[in-house]
């Protein structure tokens, strides 16, 4: 199955000169949906993970249902405000400013291995401030799970450090 041909590319979104990926016509196809959660689950497999992280919103998409699927745990990221009880967070730079994402202190274990996912690596801002987030807690990173990368943001570069799987380059 090509995933790609699960992809809405639409032109001069949000502003004139990007390309957006939209993943959802991949989400509203069971069986697409199904190949992508079952290939990031088989890389999950290899890694033993115990854990799963996303960010709002599209992380929780993606990761959920890994999760589900391996009968791990999943701690969502999310902006400041949103999460109810004791959180941890870190800021971090955005093309034009700053922003912040929290996470539950206690949602990951020391030692606990974990796997990252969510729907796009472009610049890599957000996935590498889940990850300063997961390591403040004494989680251990072994990968990191995307349907899409944008190769020309260079995202991937910011957590070079890092397993990577994506299932579609762009």
């Amino acid at each position: 199955m090509n995933l790609k041909d699960y992809v809405a590319s639409i032109e001069d979104y949000p502003k004139e000169g990007i390309v957006f990926r939209d993943i959802s016509p991949l989400m509203a196809d069971g069986d697409a949906y199904r190949e992508a959660t079952k290939q990031i689950v088989d890389y999950a497999k290899e890694k033993q993970i115990d854990m799963v992280v996303g960010p709002e919103a599209r992380g929780f998409i993606v990761g959920c249902p890994v999760a589900y699927e391996l009968g791990v745990g999943f701690a969502p990221v999310r902006k400041p405000g949103k999460l109810p009880r004791e959180t941890i967070e870190v800021e971090y730079d955005k093309e034009y400013g700053t922003d912040t994402l929290t996470l539950h202190s206690d949602a990951i274990k020391p030692g606990q291995r974990v796997l990252v996912t969510d729907d796009l690596l472009a610049t890599g801002g957000t996935v590498k401030a889940t990850i300063e987030l997961i390591e403040q807690l004494g989680g251990i990173v072994v990968g990191c799970a995307f349907l899409i990368e944008l190769e020309d943001l260079h995202g991937r570069d910011k957590i070079a450090n890092y397993e990577i799987l994506t299932l579609m380059d762009y």
